[in-house]
């Protein structure tokens, strides 16, 4: 923003009091609508055009936003928005947005909708869950989300008495790496963010983490600094990423041996004696059957089976170890790989705990001290289930987001009993499970679908009932609990009301639990509201909070171990288990093993697929602004196959599956940066809706092309990078 020499001195003087202005960030919406004058004001708030939650501040100027730029005070933005948080404004005023409540009027995925007022709608949606319930039982009603809105709804399913939410974030996404963490050291190693102290770190590892693309804000703010600091980058990966270009060693592994790679360097480190001896000592336990366990894994052998010089791979060792516990093996997020991705992430758990890094400068950080009290604002407790949740099938370490594709199965298959409600809020299913197949059988099984969300996305035209939910910014949410280095408290709230006839989340969601006979349940008056009396009940501030959008809790910051600081492993030996007796109980490996996977035939490529620095997901390709920047996906392919095929750089191809399922046309990226045996396209794209007029018919649906999964077996987590493809060069 563009402060004259006098508006300047003049929000200093409010910000400071009239003191010198101090390093630590500033920031009061009121005091800086006050020094800028005229009629704009600020309005602090949490993006969520993605899932980072980084704190926002969006400058209002005739009763339309005008900018968005991150709040200096927030740990998850620093001050800064990457282009999906600052083209907020373009989903706010996207022309395709869903506008008003509507019901189905055609067969199912035909597009044929009438426009309704709320009041039909919800109460047309509540007599056919009433249905439903009365025919098949409560637990016959499932939800499945990402975001915000799950919150609100998983409220509402609770009530109903189903205990059947599952959250495409477990099985596709992070749940495995959650769950590898825990086993491990008894801790999830995020909360709001990473626990990683990169900005601190001497060597950082990254397996397949696309830092620089995957374009979560605040971590990649910390990645460049590390690597301003001279930071040493080794990069695991088939493909030459953003990552890897900073990076001081690029590994391109074979894809499916990443777990070689880790116990080989838990040998090298353990043999050569590198690991840190009194850290081990003191706060784990296995470790001699860990050093017995890895012993077999050889750099010879790991050369050949991950297709690496060994001299490289003894190099990053040595590396880990020179530097350690200053280093760390970043946990990632997405690991849903091969079917055997647990263990893999126990190895990366377990080389953290060897080199000492947990609780230790440039290694992780200890979770805050800040605890918030629980708060239901008077709501009763829910009733118990009339039957026992599915969605963790028969995976002992399936967490608590639920396992998506068991709920799916139910729905097709009726057992362990059927699901034959569903409620979809803020996700596209069919851009986010394997086998898209299943997913529309599923669908096509149910009795009732109803679907809320802001966009008109392939699943969400398949629902019965479609309810138009508001933006980030047009609604209050939260509060948000925000852990990082500190504990905190984050906040979102309206920059301007609701356009069209869209409502938020909670009061959707609320005004069901009236219509279905639950107004215990319900808000008592408005989210606002709430917000205040759940701040009073926190110890925070709300006035505070709100002008300034995210206020920390006091003496909440303690990131690494000291004598006065000791850290707990809520496990069952209260150490960090490198030997996993809670494994070994049911049936698996208490320490990692080598599994070798199913590599591709004559003629095939590995399907790997990531992320766009400028799109979230499938969720804004569509997005007017984000469009412009990155209208399609395209294909990397190694230059020497695409010589090889006769495929020439630019040109239009299309992929065929092992299933011979073909998708749409794309262009190549004939490159040496990737792998012979591999490909790589950016997920999301491919949309089918023809509502979505910007992202209709761009690039290709790598999700259609996920017709394989393997499951594994420890948490239930879908792999899903075990399709192959050929090329078919006649578009």
């Amino acid at each position: 923003m563009a402060f004259s020499r006098r508006n300047f001195l003049k929000y200093a003087a409010m910000s400071a009091g009239g003191a010198a202005i101090a390093d630590t960030p500033f920031f009061s919406a009121r005091a800086r609508a006050e020094a800028e004058g005229g009629d704009v004001k600020y309005v602090p708030t949490s993006c969520e055009m993605c899932f980072w939650k980084c704190g926002a501040i969006a400058k209002v100027k005739d009763g339309k936003v005008v900018k968005l730029e991150g709040n200096p005070l927030h740990p998850q933005s620093l001050g800064k928005l990457c282009a999906r948080g600052q083209a907020g404004i373009g989903q706010l005023y996207d022309p395709d947005r869903l506008k008003k409540p509507m019901i189905r009027t055609g067969e199912r995925g035909d597009g044929k909708y009438k426009e309704v007022s709320w009041e039909e709608a919800l109460s047309y949606t509540a007599e056919k869950l009433k249905e439903v319930m009365a025919k098949h039982g409560p637990e016959s009603v499932a939800m499945m989300s990402h975001g915000s809105p799950g919150d609100y709804f998983t409220h509402l399913l609770k009530a109903l008495g189903t205990g059947n939410i599952a959250f495409p974030s477990f099985a596709q996404c992070k749940g495995i790496r959650d769950a590898g963490w825990e086993i491990t050291f008894g801790h999830k190693p995020a909360t709001s963010c990473e626990r990683v102290d990169m900005r601190n770190s001497r060597v950082i590892v990254l397996f397949g983490t696309h830092l620089g693309e995957n374009m979560h804000n605040s971590q990649n703010q910390e990645f460049a600094e590390a690597v301003g600091n001279g930071c040493k980058i080794i990069c695991v990966d088939p493909r030459y990423s953003t990552a890897a270009s900073k990076s001081f060693l690029w590994l391109p592994i074979k894809p499916g041996t990443d777990t070689a790679l880790l116990l080989t360097w838990i040998n090298l480190i353990i043999s050569r004696e590198l690991y840190d001896k009194a850290y081990v000592e003191q706060y784990t336990v296995g470790f001699d059957k860990l050093k017995e366990a890895v012993a077999q894994y050889t750099p010879e052998w790991c050369a050949k089976e991950t297709d690496l010089p060994e001299a490289d791979i003894i190099a990053a060792a040595e590396e880990l170890g020179r530097y350690a516990p200053n280093v760390v093996v970043h946990p990632g997020r997405h690991l849903a790989w091969y079917g055997n991705d647990a263990q893999r992430v126990r190895a990366m758990a377990i080389i953290n705990a060897i080199l000492g890094t947990w609780g230790r400068k440039g290694g992780m950080w200890l979770p805050p001290k800040g605890k918030f009290p629980s708060f239901s604002d008077g709501a009763p407790k829910y009733p118990d289930p009339a039957k026992a949740p599915l969605i963790k099938g028969d995976y002992p370490f399936a967490g608590g987001e639920g396992l998506t594709q068991v709920v799916r199965e139910a729905a097709i298959s009726g057992t362990p009993y059927p699901i034959k409600a569903l409620v979809i809020a803020g996700t596209d299913l069919l851009k986010a499970l394997p086998a898209p197949e299943l997913t529309r059988k599923a669908i096509n099984n149910l009795d009732f679908m109803v679907a809320i969300d802001i966009m008109p996305a392939e699943t969400v035209m398949m629902a019965d009932v479609i309810l138009p939910e508001c933006t980030y910014l047009e609604r209050h949410d939260g509060l948000f609990k925000v852990e990082s280095r500190e504990a905190g408290v984050g906040i979102r709230q309206p920059a301007v009301e609701p356009m069209y006839d869209t409502k938020p989340a909670w009061w959707i969601a609320s005004e069901l639990c009236k219509k279905m006979g639950k107004p215990e349940f319900a808000v008592k008056d408005s989210w606002e509201a709430r917000m205040k009396r759940q701040a009073e009940a926190w110890g925070v501030n709300y006035a505070e909070l709100a002008d300034k959008g995210y206020v920390s809790l006091p003496n909440s910051a303690a990131p690494y171990i000291t004598p006065d600081n000791q850290p707990e492993f809520p496990t069952d030996s209260e150490k960090i288990e490198l030997f996993s007796a809670a494994l070994e109980e049911h049936n698996f490996d208490p320490i990692p093993k080598y599994e070798p996977t199913e590599q591709p035939g004559e003629g095939m490529y590995r399907l790997v697929y990531g992320r766009s620095p400028v799109h979230t997901f499938s969720r804004t390709v569509n997005s007017p602004f984000l469009w412009e920047l990155q209208k399609e996906n395209e294909l990397w392919l190694n230059k020497k196959e695409a010589d090889r095929l006769g495929v020439k750089n630019g040109q239009r191809i299309r992929l065929e599956n092992q299933d011979k399922v073909v998708s749409s046309p794309m262009r190549v990226k004939a490159t040496e940066r990737i792998r012979h045996d591999c490909v790589y396209m950016v997920h999301g794209f491919g949309h089918n809706s023809p509502r979505l007029s910007k992202a209709h018919g761009s690039g290709a649906d790598d999700q259609e092309l996920i017709t394989q999964y393997k499951v594994d077996p420890i948490t239930g987590g879908t792999g899903m990078r075990v399709n192959f493809v050929k090329i078919l060069k006649e578009a």
